[in-house]
């Protein structure tokens, strides 16, 4: 059946002649230029590339030059332990042992903290600084052993010195000992004292022969006097410096003098002015508690002996040795404590 429009010559001719072909339209060197087969094609990418390789490998060396051997050994070194770790074949996610991240750690210390961040790491420079801090741990707990912790043992000669004064001394505590140890220029502590008598089976605190510094202030309070200054402000904005002296069996103050200039020829007189004034009752004073301050001069104690009365001296940066003249207030009124 034929189709209306069409005669049997038009049939004939196309079946003879076949199916039309789109024409190229590009010809001539258009059509050489793109085949990608062709040989100058390819010998013009080859040296594309070679060009390209070969300047980034010059500048990736001169990079290098300019490094440190040191650290340029130890990034090669560490990408090739990464290479090490990949192959393993784990299937999942790398796991480092202990022995990886200690190499790790101490290669990339040798680098500079400016290039880490440009390596390819299997871990962030981060996790590299908590396997430092770990390593530094492990430093310390394993010096720190059972066996190597404490204070080193006190050597042999200090041992039998303790001793000796012990043995020597037998009314002499531990502290008594320390203080002449200090003496001589031996630096060891009061507690080791104790424990070298104890551990040899010696009392370290002795009982003493003589009563206690509170039992003596007790015992004797109505022999003892204290003397000491205070300051006061005047209505002018100075302050005048007051000597008094307390009676430890009244606890009476008496204001000897004031002055803003004390001096040892002043606190002297003052002396002199205490004894005129106690009277007949200066026979029964026999002790002047004092401290080591300037101001009490050998001339004071002269003249408090003369009296028969015994100057007694305090230690140093002892306050309780006289309680009770060193918590007067500036008005001159007792405070006890």
């Amino acid at each position: 059946m034929t189709r209306p429009g069409r005669t049997s010559n038009d049939r004939l001719s196309t079946a003879t002649v076949g199916p039309v072909r789109a024409e190229n339209p590009i010809r001539g060197c258009e059509q050489r230029s793109c085949d990608v087969g062709d040989p100058a094609v390819m010998i013009t990418d080859m040296c594309l590339r070679f060009v390209f390789l070969l300047i980034t490998r010059v500048i990736t060396w001169l990079r290098l030059s300019r490094c440190e051997e040191a650290w340029k050994t130890s990034e090669i070194l560490i990408l090739r332990h990464q290479l090490s770790v990949m192959q393993r074949g784990q299937p999942h996610r790398l796991k480092l042992n202990w022995a990886d991240r200690a190499l790790l750690a101490t290669l990339l210390s040798v680098i500079p903290k400016a290039r880490r961040q440009g390596l390819r790491l299997l871990v962030t420079p981060e996790t590299i600084l908590r396997w430092h801090r770990d390593i530094v741990r492990r430093r310390w707990a394993a010096r720190s052993m059972r066996g190597k912790t404490g204070r080193p043992a006190t050597r042999r000669n200090i041992r039998a010195l303790v001793l000796r004064l012990a043995s020597e001394n037998p009314g002499w505590g531990y502290r008594r000992i320390h203080g002449e140890l200090a003496g001589l220029g031996i630096k060891v502590a009061a507690s080791t004292v104790w424990e070298i008598l104890k551990a040899r089976g010696i009392d370290p605190a002795r009982h003493r022969a003589g009563p206690t510094w509170p039992q003596f202030l007790r015992s004797q309070a109505d022999a003892i006097l204290a003397s000491d200054f205070f300051t006061v402000d005047l209505l002018d904005g100075t302050q005048a410096c007051v000597l008094a002296v307390i009676e430890h069996a009244t606890r009476r103050i008496r204001i000897l003098g004031v002055t803003t200039h004390p001096t040892g020829e002043w606190t002297t007189q003052q002396a002199r002015n205490l004894l005129m004034d106690l009277g007949e009752q200066a026979d029964r004073v026999k002790f002047m508690i004092r401290d080591r301050g300037s101001n009490f001069t050998a001339a004071f104690d002269a003249v408090l002996a003369d009296a028969g009365i015994r100057t007694v001296r305090c230690n140093v940066r002892t306050p309780r040795m006289k309680p009770l003249v060193s918590h007067c207030t500036p008005s001159g009124r007792f405070v006890r404590v």
